[in-house]
Protein backbone atom coordinates (compact mmCIF):
# COMPACT_ATOMS: atom_id res chain seq x y z
CA UNK A 1 0.00 0.00 0.00
CA UNK A 2 1.25 3.30 -0.83
CA UNK A 3 2.22 5.50 2.15
CA UNK A 4 -0.90 8.08 1.32
CA UNK A 5 -3.40 5.81 1.18
CA UNK A 6 -2.33 4.42 4.93
CA UNK A 7 -5.11 6.17 7.13
CA UNK A 8 -5.03 3.91 9.97
CA UNK A 9 -2.29 1.83 12.17
CA UNK A 10 -2.91 -0.45 15.03
CA UNK A 11 0.39 0.00 16.92
CA UNK A 12 2.04 -2.56 19.07
CA UNK A 13 2.22 -0.59 21.77
CA UNK A 14 4.34 -1.13 25.57
CA UNK A 15 4.37 2.03 26.63
CA UNK A 16 8.59 2.16 26.67
CA UNK A 17 10.94 4.33 25.20
CA UNK A 18 10.41 2.71 21.10
CA UNK A 19 6.81 2.87 20.98
CA UNK A 20 6.20 5.82 23.23
CA UNK A 21 7.51 7.98 20.33
CA UNK A 22 5.89 6.09 17.88
CA UNK A 23 2.83 7.38 17.95
CA UNK A 24 3.44 10.84 17.25
CA UNK A 25 5.90 9.98 14.55
CA UNK A 26 3.00 7.86 12.41
CA UNK A 27 1.31 10.78 12.85
CA UNK A 28 4.20 13.14 11.58
CA UNK A 29 4.99 11.21 8.83
CA UNK A 30 1.51 9.40 7.67
CA UNK A 31 -0.38 12.10 7.05
CA UNK A 32 -1.48 12.07 10.55
CA UNK A 33 -3.37 8.76 10.64
CA UNK A 34 -5.25 7.35 13.03
CA UNK A 35 -2.84 5.53 15.46
CA UNK A 36 -4.71 2.46 17.23
CA UNK A 37 -2.34 1.27 20.51
CA UNK A 38 -3.04 -2.59 21.53
CA UNK A 39 -0.92 -3.08 24.55
CA UNK A 40 -0.37 -6.95 25.11
CA UNK A 41 -0.64 -7.73 29.00
CA UNK A 42 1.96 -10.97 29.07
CA UNK A 43 2.49 -10.58 33.06
CA UNK A 44 4.46 -7.33 32.49
CA UNK A 45 2.54 -6.36 35.99
CA UNK A 46 3.49 -2.57 36.93
CA UNK A 47 4.25 -1.67 33.51
CA UNK A 48 0.88 -1.73 32.18
CA UNK A 49 0.12 1.07 34.72
CA UNK A 50 -1.29 3.92 33.19
CA UNK A 51 -0.79 2.59 29.22
CA UNK A 52 -4.23 3.62 27.85
CA UNK A 53 -3.44 7.63 29.62
CA UNK A 54 -0.40 7.60 28.23
CA UNK A 55 -1.57 6.38 24.84
CA UNK A 56 -4.47 9.07 24.24
CA UNK A 57 -2.24 11.70 25.33
CA UNK A 58 0.82 10.84 23.07
CA UNK A 59 -1.86 11.13 19.97
CA UNK A 60 -3.61 7.11 19.70
CA UNK A 61 -7.14 7.52 19.31
CA UNK A 62 -7.60 4.57 21.57
CA UNK A 63 -5.62 1.96 23.71
CA UNK A 64 -6.57 -1.93 23.71
CA UNK A 65 -5.14 -3.52 26.88
CA UNK A 66 -4.89 -7.11 26.36
CA UNK A 67 -4.75 -9.91 29.22
CA UNK A 68 -3.33 -12.53 27.41
CA UNK A 69 -1.66 -14.49 30.40
CA UNK A 70 -3.54 -17.55 30.27
CA UNK A 71 -3.28 -17.90 26.35
CA UNK A 72 0.70 -17.42 26.73
CA UNK A 73 1.27 -19.52 29.41
CA UNK A 74 -1.02 -22.54 28.24
CA UNK A 75 -0.22 -22.40 24.46
CA UNK A 76 3.29 -21.16 24.62
CA UNK A 77 5.14 -21.51 27.12
CA UNK A 78 4.02 -24.59 28.04
CA UNK A 79 4.02 -26.65 24.82
CA UNK A 80 8.05 -24.91 24.96
CA UNK A 81 9.04 -26.73 28.55
CA UNK A 82 7.59 -30.56 27.53
CA UNK A 83 9.71 -29.67 24.35
CA UNK A 84 12.46 -28.84 26.58
CA UNK A 85 12.84 -26.51 24.27
CA UNK A 86 16.08 -23.86 24.86
CA UNK A 87 18.02 -21.71 22.12
CA UNK A 88 21.62 -21.47 23.56
CA UNK A 89 20.72 -22.29 27.20
CA UNK A 90 18.14 -19.45 26.80
CA UNK A 91 15.04 -19.98 28.20
CA UNK A 92 12.95 -18.25 25.03
CA UNK A 93 11.27 -15.75 27.50
CA UNK A 94 10.99 -12.97 24.67
CA UNK A 95 11.06 -15.72 21.56
CA UNK A 96 7.62 -17.25 22.80
CA UNK A 97 5.73 -14.72 24.15
CA UNK A 98 6.29 -12.61 20.59
CA UNK A 99 3.61 -14.39 18.42
CA UNK A 100 1.06 -14.44 21.37
CA UNK A 101 1.32 -10.85 20.87
CA UNK A 102 1.55 -10.75 17.38
CA UNK A 103 -1.27 -13.19 16.72
CA UNK A 104 -3.51 -10.84 19.38
CA UNK A 105 -2.32 -7.89 17.36
CA UNK A 106 -3.45 -9.24 13.75
CA UNK A 107 -7.01 -10.15 15.26
CA UNK A 108 -7.43 -6.14 16.42
CA UNK A 109 -6.01 -5.10 12.89
CA UNK A 110 -8.44 -7.13 10.85
CA UNK A 111 -11.41 -6.30 13.08
CA UNK A 112 -10.36 -2.54 13.24
CA UNK A 113 -10.11 -2.39 9.17
CA UNK A 114 -6.57 -1.36 10.03
CA UNK A 115 -4.43 -0.30 7.10
CA UNK A 116 -1.34 -1.34 8.09
CA UNK A 117 0.24 -2.84 11.42
CA UNK A 118 3.42 -0.99 13.20
CA UNK A 119 6.07 -1.95 15.65
CA UNK A 120 8.81 -1.10 17.84
CA UNK A 121 11.50 -3.22 16.95
CA UNK A 122 15.31 -2.70 15.35
CA UNK A 123 16.49 -3.47 12.67
CA UNK A 124 19.16 -5.13 14.71
CA UNK A 125 16.43 -7.76 16.67
CA UNK A 126 15.10 -10.44 16.39
CA UNK A 127 11.93 -9.77 17.61
CA UNK A 128 11.33 -7.55 14.25
CA UNK A 129 11.26 -10.95 12.84
CA UNK A 130 9.21 -12.72 14.97
CA UNK A 131 6.22 -10.11 14.37
CA UNK A 132 6.41 -9.92 11.21
CA UNK A 133 6.52 -13.75 10.55
CA UNK A 134 3.20 -14.00 12.65
CA UNK A 135 1.26 -11.11 10.84
CA UNK A 136 2.70 -13.63 7.65
CA UNK A 137 0.54 -16.18 8.47
CA UNK A 138 -2.59 -13.99 9.90
CA UNK A 139 -2.84 -11.42 7.50
CA UNK A 140 -0.72 -11.81 4.60
CA UNK A 141 -1.81 -9.06 2.52
CA UNK A 142 -1.60 -6.45 5.42
CA UNK A 143 1.41 -3.74 5.30
CA UNK A 144 3.94 -3.41 7.62
CA UNK A 145 5.81 -0.43 9.10
CA UNK A 146 9.22 -0.87 11.25
CA UNK A 147 9.93 2.91 12.03
CA UNK A 148 13.41 1.59 13.28
CA UNK A 149 13.83 0.93 9.39
CA UNK A 150 13.03 4.22 8.25
CA UNK A 151 13.53 7.09 10.38
CA UNK A 152 17.08 8.80 11.05
CA UNK A 153 16.94 8.09 14.54
CA UNK A 154 19.84 5.95 15.07
CA UNK A 155 20.51 5.41 19.03
CA UNK A 156 18.32 4.83 22.02
CA UNK A 157 19.82 8.75 23.23
CA UNK A 158 18.27 9.99 20.36
CA UNK A 159 15.08 8.68 20.57
CA UNK A 160 14.88 10.61 24.17
CA UNK A 161 15.56 13.31 22.22
CA UNK A 162 12.82 12.96 20.11
CA UNK A 163 10.52 11.94 23.19
CA UNK A 164 11.43 15.43 25.29
CA UNK A 165 11.01 17.19 22.08
CA UNK A 166 7.42 16.06 21.43
CA UNK A 167 6.76 16.01 25.77
CA UNK A 168 6.18 12.17 25.55
CA UNK A 169 6.83 11.27 29.73
CA UNK A 170 9.48 8.63 29.99
CA UNK A 171 10.11 6.17 33.10
CA UNK A 172 13.75 5.89 32.19
CA UNK A 173 16.68 8.44 32.22
CA UNK A 174 20.04 8.21 30.08
CA UNK A 175 21.88 6.60 33.07
CA UNK A 176 19.98 3.62 33.50
CA UNK A 177 18.28 2.94 30.00
CA UNK A 178 19.01 -0.79 30.00
CA UNK A 179 16.97 -2.43 27.15
CA UNK A 180 14.65 -4.67 28.94
CA UNK A 181 11.69 -6.84 28.28
CA UNK A 182 9.78 -7.95 30.97
CA UNK A 183 6.63 -10.38 31.31
CA UNK A 184 5.61 -13.46 33.63
CA UNK A 185 8.44 -15.77 32.72
CA UNK A 186 11.40 -13.85 32.50
CA UNK A 187 12.96 -10.05 32.45
CA UNK A 188 16.12 -9.31 29.99
CA UNK A 189 18.35 -6.95 30.78
CA UNK A 190 20.24 -5.50 27.35
CA UNK A 191 22.55 -2.58 26.75
CA UNK A 192 25.01 0.12 28.68
CA UNK A 193 27.57 -1.67 30.62
CA UNK A 194 26.21 -5.08 29.46
CA UNK A 195 27.30 -3.99 25.83
CA UNK A 196 30.94 -4.44 27.44
CA UNK A 197 31.35 -8.38 27.70
CA UNK A 198 34.72 -7.78 29.70
CA UNK A 199 31.96 -6.20 32.65
CA UNK A 200 30.63 -8.71 35.30
CA UNK A 201 27.13 -7.76 36.07
CA UNK A 202 26.00 -5.71 38.90
CA UNK A 203 24.13 -8.52 40.69
CA UNK A 204 24.68 -7.07 43.83
CA UNK A 205 23.24 -3.79 42.91
CA UNK A 206 20.16 -2.97 44.28
CA UNK A 207 17.45 -2.92 41.59
CA UNK A 208 19.28 -4.44 39.02
CA UNK A 209 17.84 -7.90 39.42
CA UNK A 210 13.75 -7.55 39.81
CA UNK A 211 12.60 -10.83 39.61
CA UNK A 212 15.18 -12.43 42.05
CA UNK A 213 18.08 -11.52 43.98
CA UNK A 214 21.78 -12.78 43.66
CA UNK A 215 23.01 -15.97 44.45
CA UNK A 216 25.32 -14.67 47.42
CA UNK A 217 22.11 -12.47 48.80
CA UNK A 218 20.51 -15.90 48.56
CA UNK A 219 18.72 -17.36 51.81
CA UNK A 220 21.91 -19.42 53.75
CA UNK A 221 18.75 -22.20 54.80
CA UNK A 222 18.04 -24.24 51.48
CA UNK A 223 14.18 -24.50 50.18
CA UNK A 224 12.65 -27.41 49.47
CA UNK A 225 9.67 -27.63 46.45
CA UNK A 226 7.36 -30.30 45.01
CA UNK A 227 5.78 -29.90 41.64
CA UNK A 228 3.33 -32.64 40.67
CA UNK A 229 2.64 -32.43 36.63
CA UNK A 230 0.43 -34.33 34.68
CA UNK A 231 1.46 -35.62 30.99
CA UNK A 232 3.87 -32.97 30.83
CA UNK A 233 2.05 -30.07 32.11
CA UNK A 234 2.30 -28.52 35.78
CA UNK A 235 -0.71 -29.19 37.97
CA UNK A 236 0.77 -28.76 41.61
CA UNK A 237 2.67 -27.42 43.64
CA UNK A 238 3.64 -28.40 47.30
CA UNK A 239 0.46 -30.52 46.75
CA UNK A 240 -2.27 -27.85 46.42
CA UNK A 241 -3.40 -27.77 42.86
CA UNK A 242 -3.53 -24.99 41.02
CA UNK A 243 -3.41 -23.47 37.27
CA UNK A 244 0.24 -23.60 35.06
CA UNK A 245 0.31 -19.59 35.17
CA UNK A 246 -0.06 -19.65 39.19
CA UNK A 247 2.49 -22.59 39.23
CA UNK A 248 5.12 -20.24 37.41
CA UNK A 249 3.82 -17.41 39.42
CA UNK A 250 4.80 -19.19 42.81
CA UNK A 251 8.09 -20.75 41.35
CA UNK A 252 9.14 -16.92 40.74
CA UNK A 253 8.91 -16.20 44.04
CA UNK A 254 10.53 -19.55 45.07
CA UNK A 255 13.11 -19.16 42.46
CA UNK A 256 13.89 -15.47 42.72
CA UNK A 257 14.01 -15.70 46.50
CA UNK A 258 17.12 -18.20 46.41
CA UNK A 259 18.92 -17.04 43.28
CA UNK A 260 17.98 -19.25 40.92
CA UNK A 261 17.50 -18.91 37.32
CA UNK A 262 19.96 -15.63 36.57
CA UNK A 263 21.42 -16.18 32.81
CA UNK A 264 24.98 -14.33 31.51
CA UNK A 265 25.29 -15.27 27.85
CA UNK A 266 26.33 -14.00 24.37
CA UNK A 267 24.22 -15.24 21.93
CA UNK A 268 23.95 -16.11 18.27
CA UNK A 269 21.10 -13.69 17.03
CA UNK A 270 18.80 -14.74 13.85
CA UNK A 271 20.18 -11.54 11.95
CA UNK A 272 23.87 -12.91 12.10
CA UNK A 273 25.46 -11.04 14.91
CA UNK A 274 26.06 -11.91 18.39
CA UNK A 275 24.93 -10.07 21.49
CA UNK A 276 24.73 -10.02 25.36
CA UNK A 277 22.35 -10.26 27.70
CA UNK A 278 21.16 -10.82 30.73
CA UNK A 279 18.19 -12.61 31.52
CA UNK A 280 15.71 -13.82 34.81
CA UNK A 281 13.85 -16.66 34.53
CA UNK A 282 13.66 -17.55 37.85
CA UNK A 283 10.08 -19.81 38.14
CA UNK A 284 10.65 -21.46 34.13
CA UNK A 285 14.29 -22.12 35.39
CA UNK A 286 13.02 -24.52 38.07
CA UNK A 287 10.25 -25.83 35.59
CA UNK A 288 12.09 -26.70 32.61
CA UNK A 289 14.64 -28.52 35.71
CA UNK A 290 11.79 -30.46 37.39
CA UNK A 291 10.29 -31.35 34.10
CA UNK A 292 13.60 -33.21 32.93
CA UNK A 293 13.87 -35.01 36.07
CA UNK A 294 10.57 -36.67 35.88
CA UNK A 295 11.32 -37.45 32.12
CA UNK A 296 14.05 -39.94 33.17
CA UNK A 297 11.97 -41.48 34.59
CA UNK A 298 8.89 -42.01 32.29
CA UNK A 299 10.57 -41.37 28.98
CA UNK A 300 12.24 -44.92 27.38
CA UNK A 301 16.07 -44.29 26.28
CA UNK A 302 15.54 -43.93 22.15
CA UNK A 303 12.27 -41.68 23.03
CA UNK A 304 14.11 -39.49 25.11
CA UNK A 305 17.57 -38.94 22.98
CA UNK A 306 15.49 -38.30 19.95
CA UNK A 307 13.48 -35.83 21.95
CA UNK A 308 16.80 -34.61 22.90
CA UNK A 309 18.15 -34.08 19.65
CA UNK A 310 14.76 -32.22 18.48
CA UNK A 311 14.11 -29.81 21.22
CA UNK A 312 17.50 -28.38 19.55
CA UNK A 313 15.25 -27.64 16.82
CA UNK A 314 12.42 -26.77 18.51
CA UNK A 315 14.04 -24.01 20.21
CA UNK A 316 15.34 -22.69 17.12
CA UNK A 317 12.20 -22.50 15.08
CA UNK A 318 10.76 -20.33 18.26
CA UNK A 319 13.87 -17.96 18.70
CA UNK A 320 13.89 -17.71 14.79
CA UNK A 321 10.00 -16.80 15.15
CA UNK A 322 9.03 -19.66 13.27
CA UNK A 323 5.87 -20.77 15.73
CA UNK A 324 3.21 -20.90 12.72
CA UNK A 325 4.95 -23.43 10.90
CA UNK A 326 3.76 -26.99 10.03
CA UNK A 327 7.28 -27.94 11.51
CA UNK A 328 6.84 -26.31 14.58
CA UNK A 329 3.43 -27.70 14.69
CA UNK A 330 4.26 -31.21 13.83
CA UNK A 331 7.05 -31.01 16.58
CA UNK A 332 4.64 -30.13 19.07
CA UNK A 333 2.36 -33.67 18.25
CA UNK A 334 5.31 -35.59 18.32
CA UNK A 335 5.93 -34.06 21.91
CA UNK A 336 2.18 -34.45 22.56
CA UNK A 337 2.44 -38.07 22.22
CA UNK A 338 5.58 -38.10 23.85
CA UNK A 339 4.24 -36.66 27.27
CA UNK A 340 1.52 -39.03 27.53
CA UNK A 341 3.16 -40.67 30.36
CA UNK A 342 4.86 -38.01 31.65
CA UNK A 343 3.07 -37.71 35.13
CA UNK A 344 4.35 -37.49 39.10
CA UNK A 345 6.08 -35.75 41.19
CA UNK A 346 9.41 -34.09 41.10
CA UNK A 347 11.21 -32.65 44.82
CA UNK A 348 14.02 -29.78 44.39
CA UNK A 349 16.06 -28.29 46.72
CA UNK A 350 16.59 -24.85 45.89
CA UNK A 351 20.11 -23.23 47.18
CA UNK A 352 22.23 -20.24 46.07
CA UNK A 353 21.65 -20.25 42.69
CA UNK A 354 21.85 -24.32 42.28
CA UNK A 355 18.54 -26.60 42.10
CA UNK A 356 19.63 -30.11 43.97
CA UNK A 357 17.36 -33.31 42.91
CA UNK A 358 15.27 -34.42 46.09
CA UNK A 359 13.48 -37.17 44.81
CA UNK A 360 10.87 -38.01 41.98
CA UNK A 361 7.99 -40.46 41.65
CA UNK A 362 6.06 -41.30 39.12
CA UNK A 363 3.55 -44.30 38.39
CA UNK A 364 4.42 -44.71 35.07
CA UNK A 365 8.29 -45.03 36.18
CA UNK A 366 10.32 -47.10 33.65
CA UNK A 367 12.93 -47.72 36.43
CA UNK A 368 12.99 -50.88 38.42
CA UNK A 369 14.92 -51.19 41.56
CA UNK A 370 14.84 -54.94 41.75
CA UNK A 371 16.60 -55.04 38.38
CA UNK A 372 18.78 -52.34 38.68
CA UNK A 373 19.78 -53.58 42.56
CA UNK A 374 23.58 -53.92 42.83
CA UNK A 375 22.15 -56.25 45.55
CA UNK A 376 21.17 -59.60 44.92
CA UNK A 377 17.76 -60.22 41.91
CA UNK A 378 16.62 -62.51 39.07
CA UNK A 379 18.86 -60.24 36.79
CA UNK A 380 21.04 -63.28 35.06
CA UNK A 381 24.35 -61.59 34.27
CA UNK A 382 25.20 -64.52 32.15
CA UNK A 383 22.80 -63.02 29.38
CA UNK A 384 25.58 -60.25 29.06
CA UNK A 385 27.89 -62.77 27.62
CA UNK A 386 25.90 -62.90 24.16
CA UNK A 387 24.65 -59.26 24.24
CA UNK A 388 28.36 -58.01 24.06
CA UNK A 389 29.41 -61.09 21.43
CA UNK A 390 26.96 -59.79 19.11
CA UNK A 391 27.55 -55.75 20.04
CA UNK A 392 31.36 -56.31 19.29
CA UNK A 393 31.21 -58.32 16.35
CA UNK A 394 31.16 -55.22 13.84
CA UNK A 395 34.41 -54.47 15.61
CA UNK A 396 36.06 -58.12 15.40
CA UNK A 397 35.65 -58.33 12.60
CA UNK A 398 36.94 -55.25 11.47
CA UNK A 399 39.88 -56.17 13.48
CA UNK A 400 40.21 -59.25 11.92
CA UNK A 401 40.73 -57.96 8.41
CA UNK A 402 42.86 -55.74 9.55
CA UNK A 403 45.38 -58.20 10.62
CA UNK A 404 44.81 -60.43 7.78
CA UNK A 405 45.92 -57.65 5.63
CA UNK A 406 48.91 -56.55 7.52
Amino acid sequence: MKKEDIKKVVLAYSGGLDTSIIIPWLKENYNNCEVIAVAANVGQADELEGLEEKAIKTGASKCYVLDLTDDYVDNYIIPCVKAGAIYEEYLLGTSHARPCIAKALADIAKKEGADAIAHGCTGKGNDQVRFELTFKHFCPNMTIIAPWREWDIKSREEEIDYAEAHNVPLKINRETNYSKDKNLWHLSHEGLDLEDTGNEPTYEKKGFLEMGVSPIDAPDKPTYVEIEFEQGKPVALDGKKMSAKNVILELNKLGGANGIGILDIVENRLVGMKCRGVYETPGGAILYKAHSVLETLCLDKITMHEKQKLAITYGELVYNGQWFTPLREALAAFVDKTQEKVTGKVRLKLYKGNMINAGVWSPYSLYSEEIATFGESDYNQKDADGFINLFGLPIKVAAMVNEENK
